[in-house]
């Protein structure tokens, strides 16, 4: 147990698809190996490998090496990997659920999801059941007393966001939490976990227009004021370093000093520089307690 690496490399085939809107669809993994693996906060990251360029699927070793190993491969041949986050996870039953955002057949993993039919096999990168300590890979990390949560997140961030929505329903008192999703459509906006102290609000690209993916949630906190007001004024220092967000990956954790206030913000990196920017430089927010993340970039590929 305690020589178990904290992640590991597994191998999966397709169980089903169930379509949860025209935007997104869940994925279920499963087989022998599944069983081993392990989730820890609703933000849970993993790898997925896809087939490579000549449709033959990911067959990494099942070694300690396996990640060596990949990047010692040829980059045009090996296969296409990309994060995603575990939904649920059934050990008991060898599955594991992954909603996948459907965008056409611009990119590796949409077009697999797309046609990938059961029994299609991938391998996964995901936290190891033989590990003992924390296998990290999350952001989620809310102190227990926070009492006001701001949540802010495009469609590559909703299914993380429906996790966090849901850990925050099971609690024995729920926090005023404020939630800004924007997704393509209207009719993505699926079911989420609810209690009276939430306040959701659906941002549909086909509703305002079809502006630039990520314009409508930095609107949206340039209108916020349930708990971004409240929290302002925090006294910190407002000066903030810009990021080069087309060679650096946007990726600040919380390190939170109080427990009264945190956020969780993650989408397109050029719409979540321009909320790091609103929040902590113009409206004061203590930048330790938001977590700033650029899940992906507008016109970029990001492993």
């Amino acid at each position: 147990m305690t020589d178990a690496p904290p992640y590991r490399l597994f191998n999966a085939s397709l169980i089903r698809k169930v379509p949860l809107s025209p935007s997104l669809c869940r994925l279920t993994f499963g087989g022998a190996d599944v069983a081993a693996m392990k989730t820890v906060a609703p933000d849970q990251r993993i790898k997925i490998f896809f087939p490579d360029a000549r449709g033959k699927p990911s067959a990494l070793p099942i070694t300690a090496q396996w990640l060596s190993i990949y990047k010692s491969e040829e980059p045009a041949l090996r296969a296409p990997m990309r994060t995603y986050t575990i939904r649920h996870m059934r050990a008991d039953q060898a599955e594991v659920d992954v909603d996948f955002v459907l965008h056409g057949e611009t990119g590796p993993a949409s077009r697999w999801a797309l046609h990938a039919q059961p029994g299609d096999k991938v391998q996964i990168a995901a936290p190891n059941r033989a590990f003992a300590g924390d296998p990290g890979g999350y952001e989620w990390k809310p102190p227990a007393q926070a009492d006001r949560v701001l949540l802010i997140a495009d469609e590559t961030a909703l299914p993380a966001v429906a996790g966090i929505l849901e850990d925050l329903a099971g609690r024995h008192n729920p926090p005023q939490t404020q939630a800004l999703i924007e997704v393509p459509s209207r009719t993505d906006c699926i079911a989420l976990a609810s209690w009276p102290r939430l306040r959701l609000e659906w941002l549909a690209r086909d509703a305002a227009g079809h502006p630039p993916a990520g314009q409508l949630i930095v609107d949206a906190a340039q209108r916020a004021t349930t708990l971004v007001h409240e929290m302002a004024d925090s006294g910190v220092p407002s000066t903030l370093t810009d990021i080069d967000i087309d060679s650096e990956i946007l990726w600040e954790k919380a390190a939170p000093q109080s427990g009264a206030f945190y956020g969780w913000i993650a989408g397109e990196s050029g719409a979540v520089m321009a909320i790091r920017r609103l929040l902590i430089k113009e409206r004061g927010l203590d930048r330790r307690n938001l977590n700033l993340m650029g899940y992906w970039r507008l016109g970029r590929v990001q492993d």
